[in-house]
């Protein structure tokens, strides 16, 4: 099989294994598929297919190539515009690995054609929404998406044993409202060792 043919039947497979979606959104109310959910699975079923896929970072954008290990001149390149983020307190690099964090995700959500039907439902309605069980933070609609993925890339990284980089996620929600916001998404364990992180950090 070409490289095509290969990437449709991996992506059926992957489809087909009904894997579990351990993240979940209290803010809209949909569970989705953390980092760690699909990718050693996907990892498996690549090379199950005869696949290997290589992520590389560039001044404009990020890459995905995934090749055919049976003839390697034979790739598909999926492609993402690189971005930017401005995490308080930290310095470029750590801001670059953010970006990279989010960019990875979303180059193998493209890859393996991953919609969160649930998400895009859960996320319609109204132009304001209250999050609870909190003090009643409101936020803009506009912003939900923005604060959801934030809270995964928080987990992600907490769940990768990245506290730091967790924490540094975290703090690029600058917004008080949209912090209580975030705050609401993330597990109980997760609040704690932020919490702790930041309160070391003050000491």
């Amino acid at each position: 099989m070409n490289v095509y043919q290969k990437l449709n039947a991996a992506r059926d497979e992957f489809h087909q294994a009904k894997l579990k979606k351990s993240g979940h959104n209290k803010f809209a109310n949909y569970y989705y598929f953390e980092l760690g959910d699909f990718v050693i699975p996907a990892l498996e079923i690549f090379k199950s297919h005869g696949l290997t896929s290589v992520i590389s970072f560039g001044k404009e954008e990020a890459k995905m190539t995934i090749v055919n290990t049976d003839k390697p001149e034979e790739t598909i390149v999926i492609t993402s515009p690189m971005s930017s983020a401005a995490l308080k307190g930290c310095h470029e690099v750590q801001n670059l690995g953010a970006v990279q964090t989010y960019l990875r995700r979303y180059l193998w959500v493209a890859a393996l054609e991953i919609v969160e039907h649930d998400a895009l439902d859960a996320t319609t309605g109204s132009d304001k929404k209250t999050i609870k069980p909190t003090s009643g933070a409101i936020v803009d609609k506009s912003r939900e998406n923005i604060i959801a993925d934030v809270a995964i890339a928080v987990q992600d990284r907490f769940n990768a044993d990245d506290l730091i980089g967790a924490y540094e996620e975290y703090l690029g929600i600058t917004d008080q409202e949209e912090k209580v916001a975030l705050w609401a998404l993330l597990p109980s364990n997760v609040r704690s060792a932020l919490k702790k992180h930041g309160e070391s950090l003050k000491g």
